[in-house]
């Protein structure tokens, strides 16, 4: 149980959270939640309420289908939140997620942040679709062959530090760190032949596991440049505000101090690395008193138990998770 006016970080989930159906309970019980499926129908061109209610898991993995809605997840959460008397203490989002975060700490709007989406969304699509059509992919979705195409590998059981250090030391061409998730779990981006050859190397270095992710490209990489480029001309043509509360950057793992910095990092966030080991410290040493993974999935609650942070982080991604916070 949580109480109104506690202390409390939220925390958005990225892309790989979806889920079909996601987000329709906030849809018949929340107007801030109908008004958002609403803004999101018009930016992406479609009803989204159709489109969720009628997709399957395949479909929503597409990176301009899973952008907007897992988007769109996110926002309504936070705004069931509110209703229920919850605002935040900071804010924070892991790759995707960084968008509602910027909404919820007033540096954009909601009908922006979902403008921005979609275009990133799409942007990131058709680099994904290109850098499959080279490896001999199938379609550049989720359901090119993973194993002959650019994408990414979770290396288990070895220190950041380490990582980083061997993926500079080793020599390896179009091989990156690309996600710091947390001190016993860290992604790296690259061509299938880079992550074979850093397989046998990090096991050599003392991983425990080092695990191909079924996704559908090398995000957060130099590999995503196209794709910045091509979401460039969106992301100028919004209004950024200076933060209204603590919100903190994927490139930097630190708080962002203006909406100016807040627009340049969204930019450099494509093809940086997600420090997200750092953004934890730094909100835990704001005295948080808990943390909310406010949208689907579990994964940022396993990421914020494994930093050895003492504040709680709870569910609050689907609107029965939400209401028993508070009974």
């Amino acid at each position: 149980m949580v109480d109104k006016t506690i202390k409390a970080a939220f925390l958005f989930p990225g892309q790989g959270a979806q889920y079909p159906g996601m987000a329709l309970d906030f849809l018949k019980s929340s107007k801030a939640a109908a008004d958002l499926f609403a803004l999101a129908s018009d930016a992406m061109g479609r009803d989204m309420e159709a489109l969720l209610r009628n997709s399957d898991a395949e479909t929503l993995k597409r990176s301009d289908i899973a952008q907007p809605t897992v988007t769109l997840a996110n926002l309504c959460a936070a705004a069931f939140l509110k209703e229920r008397g919850l605002t935040p203490a900071c804010a924070a989002g892991h790759s995707l997620g960084e968008y509602a975060a910027l909404v919820s700490a007033g540096v954009v709007s909601p009908g922006d942040c979902l403008k921005l989406v979609v275009a990133r969304g799409k942007a990131m699509q058709a680099t994904v679709e290109k850098i499959a059509k080279q490896s001999g992919g199938r379609d550049g979705g989720a359901s090119a062959d993973a194993d002959s195409a650019p994408g990414m590998a979770a290396v288990l059981g070895m220190a950041p530090e380490q990582v980083e250090a061997l993926v500079k030391s080793l020599g390896i061409a179009d091989l990156y760190a690309a996600n710091f998730n947390s001190l016993k779990q860290v992604v790296i981006s690259g061509t299938a032949a880079a992550l074979a050859a850093a397989q046998d190397k990090f096991k050599e270095a003392g991983a425990k596991r080092v695990l191909r992710l079924q996704v559908a490209g090398p995000f957060h990489s130099p590999f995503m440049a196209e794709a910045a480029d091509a979401f460039g001309p969106a992301l100028e043509s919004v209004s950024f505000q200076d933060p209204a509360l603590p919100l903190f950057s994927n490139v930097s793992g630190k708080a962002v101090s203006s909406g100016a910095e807040a627009k340049e990092l969204a930019l450099k966030q494509i093809t940086s690395p997600v420090r997200w080991i750092a953004e934890e410290s730094a909100i835990a040493a704001l005295g948080i008193e808990a943390c909310l993974e406010t949208g689907p999935g579990t994964v940022l609650q396993g990421l914020w138990r494994d930093s050895g942070n003492e504040a709680p982080v709870f569910a609050a991604g689907k609107l029965e998770e939400i209401e028993a916070l508070f009974n």
